[in-house]
């Protein structure tokens, strides 16, 4: 799969992991990653129905003692010059819907996908990574509201499903594995999809693409059986 070498991207599965603060456990790779001690947040997910001003305050609590300031893209007039302007940008997690609404209702879509496309460091969380990959499809939110487009910002050539979640053998729970819904999608698409457990992230810069953390992914594709993939360079 060919990726965009000028692509900067920390696709991440979730913010917090059991027994973590927010974003503790991923936090000097994400300072490493972006570079810059300005931060352009962008809060439209809502995670519980959180205020944005409450989302950027928690995303500022937890990079203080990175002496980096953190934006709400809601505090700005002129939100395409912010993003513009913008040094790196975090879009965190919540609902996926009500973000990729939002994002397409401000007029946002496009100038994202240029400056990311000018190597601007992007960082998704759960929903944040939810819009890296083709379309929406296979996030796990339940549709609170109707974006006019599932289409995401394209910037992987697969899907993202963040959480993944393996078949609990001694679950008494008789509903769809996450496997089993995303091989519904697969009966419509046909696009992969690289299943992120919490822990774990990609890592996408000069045109690769590299799994880090210590799980393992897990690679769908249609009419095929779903694979391991290992932590570093992934090749499709």
């Amino acid at each position: 799969m060919v990726i965009n070498p000028i692509y900067n991207l920390l696709v991440v599965s979730t913010s917090t992991i059991h027994g973590s603060e927010f974003l503790e456990y991923i936090k000097e790779d994400f300072v490493k990653f972006i570079a810059s001690d300005e931060l352009l947040f962008v809060p439209f997910a809502r995670p519980s129905g959180i205020s944005f001003d409450a989302y950027t305050a928690k995303v500022q609590e937890a990079l203080n003692d990175k002496n980096i300031k953190v934006t709400g893209l809601h505090e700005f007039e002129n939100k395409k010059k912010a993003i513009q302007e913008a040094k790196a940008i975090f879009v965190g997690g919540g609902n996926t819907f009500l973000l990729l609404k939002t994002l397409y209702d401000l007029d946002l879509v496009h100038q994202l996908r240029v400056q990311v496309g000018k190597g601007i460091p992007y960082v998704g969380t759960s929903a944040g990574s939810n819009l890296t990959g083709l379309t929406i499809g296979t996030t796990n939110d339940m549709p609170i509201v109707y974006p006019p487009s599932f289409d995401a910002l394209g910037f992987l050539p697969f899907n993202i499903n963040p959480h993944f979640l393996d078949p609990d053998m001694n679950s008494t729970h008789k509903g769809e594995t996450r496997e089993t819904r995303i091989q519904e999608f697969h009966q419509l698409n046909s696009q992969p999809v690289v299943g992120l457990r919490e822990g774990s992230w990609l890592k996408v810069s000069q045109g690769e693409i590299e799994l880090e953390g210590t799980l393992t992914a897990r690679l769908f594709r249609p009419n095929m059986d779903a694979v391991e993939l290992d932590p570093g360079l992934i090749n499709f």
